[in-house]
């Protein structure tokens, strides 16, 4: 009797953990280095990896660099390939933070939260820190995040003739969304 009460317990303690976690493996990650002398490196990828943390405020999103999708396959293999993102070497990008004032969200009532969140970018194996501006929207129990964000393509070791040239831009915008 103790050792079924004790499981149940266990269980229940345990359930209400998982319940603060919301996963997705939808998420959408679109690569925006259009420039005005070449609209086509534009690249989405929506079977990203994410996880928010409703009492932690932990935030993580993880994107397989090979399942970004391009309209020109010239380009999709150029970006994959050894001296561009090297997706064989570096098979992910992945982004590891924390919302700031998270006791500013309130998950349990419908609203849009607007949010920064500090953390980590991995790209091919470098990581640098930085900020996030994004918006949680909370509608019927149903959380869904957005965010908006530049990097500098030199940061990450990523450098090359195309970017010098003007066809893909240095500071290319990313576009972030998931709903849990």
């Amino acid at each position: 009797m103790k050792k079924t009460i004790l499981v149940l317990a266990l269980a229940v303690f345990s359930g209400s953990l998982f319940a603060q976690a919301l996963t997705t493996s939808s998420a959408s990650v679109s690569f925006d280095a259009t420039t005005p002398a070449d609209a086509l490196p534009k690249a989405d990828n929506k079977t990203v990896i994410a996880s928010i943390n409703k009492t932690t405020g932990e935030v993580m999103f993880e994107a397989a660099v090979s399942n970004f999708a391009f309209s020109n396959p010239k380009i999709q293999e150029h970006f994959n390939a050894a001296n561009w993102m090297n997706s064989a070497s570096f098979p992910k990008f992945t982004f590891s933070g924390k919302i700031d004032k998270l006791n500013k969200v309130k998950f349990a009532k419908d609203g849009v939260y607007k949010v920064t969140v500090t953390g980590n970018l991995t790209v091919k194996g470098v990581s640098k820190e930085i900020k996030v501006p994004g918006t949680i929207t909370v509608a019927g129990g149903k959380v869904a995040v957005a965010a908006a964000f530049t990097i500098t393509l030199a940061d990450f070791g990523i450098t090359g003739q195309p970017i010098d040239g003007g066809k893909v831009a240095k500071q290319p915008k990313i576009t972030v969304s998931a709903q849990f």
